[in-house]
């Protein structure tokens, strides 16, 4: 079974979407991918939810280990 992680940082486009995510194990991934592995249970503290638009996006889990919203998240480059 695979452990899973937190994020720690997200990095943002010029439009201020998040596109990519940092975990706690300095593994950088985008946006997709960290839905993948949330709806597999690879990350703690988020949830996947689903937009009115039908898109998905991470938001933190009101029961997770994670207090900051992902918008308030340090960046990365």
């Amino acid at each position: 079974m695979k452990e899973s992680s937190k994020i720690i940082k997200v990095k943002r486009n010029e439009n201020r979407d998040i596109t990519d995510v940092m975990l706690e194990n300095g593994i950088v991934v985008p946006l997709n991918h960290a839905i993948m592995m949330t709806k597999n249970g690879l990350i703690d503290g988020v949830i996947v939810v689903r937009g009115k638009d039908g898109g998905e996006f991470l938001s933190v889990d009101p029961y997770g280990p994670i207090s900051v919203p992902l918008n308030n998240m340090p960046r990365f480059k």
